[in-house]
């Protein structure tokens, strides 16, 4: 196999694949972020109502469009997911403090994976640019003719 081969194998079989890796990893940290805005939002309605603590009469999307009727009687206290199948009962003012906390972590961590993706992409075009001057130096040479 000669170097421009290993040089496209490479690029194509390893530096697109992390790409493509860190790309959806910060995909899905984007979508939590979004998540937790959501939420956030959600709470601060809620607190703006000033009904800490009354029957909430709402709709829950149970997914694919269906909505169901749902009655929430005590609305001072929330379950939020923490991970790992784990949820914690917060108050909304507990509950906020926690999301902000959240997404200025995922923030940090979109952050750590833009900066991966750049070095990956930057190492692509250092690949790309090596190979593109190893076929000049290829097309260069004088081919030898094959005498049968």
């Amino acid at each position: 196999m000669d170097a421009v081969t290993k040089f496209e194998t490479f690029v194509n079989d390893k530096l697109k694949q992390d790409l493509s890796i860190v790309n959806e990893r910060r995909e899905y940290v984007c979508q939590q972020i979004a998540n937790y805005i959501k939420l956030r939002q959600g709470i601060e309605n809620l607190q703006s109502f000033g009904d800490d603590g009354k029957i909430l009469h709402n709709k829950v999307d149970l997914g694919f469009n269906f909505y169901a009727q749902a009655n929430v009687e005590d609305t001072s206290k929330i379950f939020i997911s923490v991970g790992f199948g784990f949820f914690l009962e917060l108050t909304l003012e507990e509950a906020l403090k926690f999301i902000n906390k959240k997404i200025e972590h995922l923030t940090q961590v979109n952050q750590k994976l833009t900066v991966e993706a750049s070095k990956i992409k930057a190492n692509i075009k250092v690949v790309l640019e090596k190979l593109a001057q190893l076929q000049i130096l290829n097309d260069d040479k004088p081919q030898q003719a094959v005498h049968w």
